[in-house]
């Protein structure tokens, strides 16, 4: 027999004499039976089954369908990979529609054919065993592109994780840089797994969530009796990461107050507490992140040139979701199964069109947005497939999926130009450079596509 078990089929009948003829209609199955909801669902946990027939009219409520369709919503809340057939009343068309819409998978009139229903039953099996076989592809596909909560398959990305395995085992302060929401507190989590300070604590603050006249206290630590309020001494999260790792989020947003306290720290390794004067030698490796342009604060006057110096033992720039190709349809069917099995939503998939468009969105918001569109889609879908509407990018699902080649060859070529522009920050010259063209090409094709410098 295919699969891990044999095919395993649920009975849910109230009529006994139906419940007879059945059970002995299908060959090659494990039977189970059960006559009422609270049975039945008893059996799907027990049983596991692969298909269940369930008929809509169950006690208390023989003549009336409650039971029946309440059975089928917690089916598959219990067990969304299961295949539901209903069996419904003669011309009963509306109800038979209506659990169809509920996530059955198909559904039989009665009186039943043993016929027909065996057929439906088998085929209902073998696509059953189809997407579990599917499931455990895909699987081993996302653990192959996963290490160490980094979910990736693009080159860039790849790229970033060949750094990271480089680096972390080397004290060095590293600078993280990208775009909000593109995953760098992943990559910090990442180099703290493989460094040689793993078993020791991660300290992470976040430089511009935390008001400037509480971060010095926050950072450095304060004795008693420092500032009003201040009870009993504390020591700041400098100290509270020594033998371990400090995470600098979001450095760009460092007070200018606080950036020759933090630079000198950083030269002699020891701290003073607000209202001390002890020295505190503290062992810790320094990482920072930022989605600001550091060097333009530099030449703004905003940020101390020595202190990046500082920071910037090594860099690891993360390229925002829209230059990593694959990695956003990847990254939307890991968050799908999480958010599944977490709010225990019977969400088996995307729709071909959800994942057409999650190809194709720009994803402003990079993965943070990604991650809370199919959070928020996987809660909201009425069915048991993810479509655009339940992303809240219907609008971008008319935009049909091309394969020709002269249309993909511009569409690449376009996007080679304005990234080749972002890395050389307009300037003409450097992009051309960068594309290992002309610059006379780069304007005609700055033409040709209407890019504006």
């Amino acid at each position: 027999m295919d699969g891990k078990h044999p095919k395993r089929l649920l009975i849910v009948e109230d009529d006994p004499g139906l419940l007879r003829q059945l059970s002995w209609s299908f060959e090659g199955f494990e039977i189970a039976v059960a006559a009422d909801r609270e049975t039945a669902l008893n059996e799907v946990r027990r049983f596991e089954p692969d298909v269940v027939t369930l008929d809509l009219g169950l006690p208390p409520d023989p003549g009336g369908t409650r039971e029946g369709f309440l059975a089928l919503q917690e089916i598959l809340t219990l067990a969304p990979q299961t295949k539901v057939i209903v069996l419904t009343g003669h011309n009963d068309r509306h109800n038979a529609v209506r659990a169809v819409g509920l996530g059955a998978h198909d559904f039989c009139e009665k009186p039943v054919d043993p016929e027909v229903l065996t057929l439906i039953v088998e085929r209902a099996a073998h696509v059953q065993r189809l997407e579990e076989e599917n499931r455990r592809l895909a699987e081993r596909t996302l653990s192959e592109h996963s290490f160490a909560g980094l979910i990736a398959a693009s080159p860039q990305m790849m790229q970033v994780r060949r750094m990271i395995e480089k680096l972390a085992p080397i004290d060095v302060t590293t600078l993280i840089l990208g775009e909000s929401g593109t995953g760098k507190e992943v990559l910090v989590k990442m180099l703290h797994a493989l460094s040689g300070r793993a078993k020791q604590r991660l300290v992470a603050i976040n430089c511009a969530a935390i008001p400037e006249n509480l971060l010095e206290s926050e950072l450095f630590g304060y004795e008693k009796g420092a500032f009003t309020g201040a009870a009993k001494s504390s020591p700041g999260k400098i100290e509270s990461a020594n033998g371990g790792i400090l995470f600098l989020d979001e450095i760009g947003d460092l007070p200018q107050s606080l950036q020759a306290k933090l630079l000198r720290f950083l030269q002699e390794r020891v701290v003073e507490r607000i209202g001390g004067r002890q020295e505190i030698a503290v062992d810790v490796r320094v990482v920072c992140a930022t989605h600001q342009n550091l060097v333009e604060l530099i030449s703004e006057g905003q940020f101390r040139e020595d202190l990046y110096y500082r920071i910037n033992g090594a860099t690891i720039q993360v390229p925002p979701l829209r230059e990593r190709q694959g990695d956003a349809l990847l990254l939307a069917q890991s968050f799908l199964r999480r958010y599944a099995e977490s709010y225990q939503r019977p969400i088996k998939d995307l729709t071909p069109d959800a994942k057409v468009v999650i190809e194709r969105y720009p994803w402003p918001g990079n993965v943070r947005e990604l991650e809370n569109r199919v959070k928020r889609a996987v809660i909201m879908a009425d069915g048991q497939y993810v479509t655009p509407e339940d992303l809240e990018l219907a609008n971008n699902a008319t935009l049909p999926e091309s394969f020709d080649l002269r249309t993909l060859r511009e569409r690449t070529e376009r996007d080679a130009i304005q990234r080749a522009l972002q890395h050389g920050e307009n300037n003409v010259s450097r992009a051309a450079e960068l594309l290992g063209i002309t610059r006379p090409t780069l304007y005609t094709l700055l033409k040709k596509y209407d890019i504006s410098t």
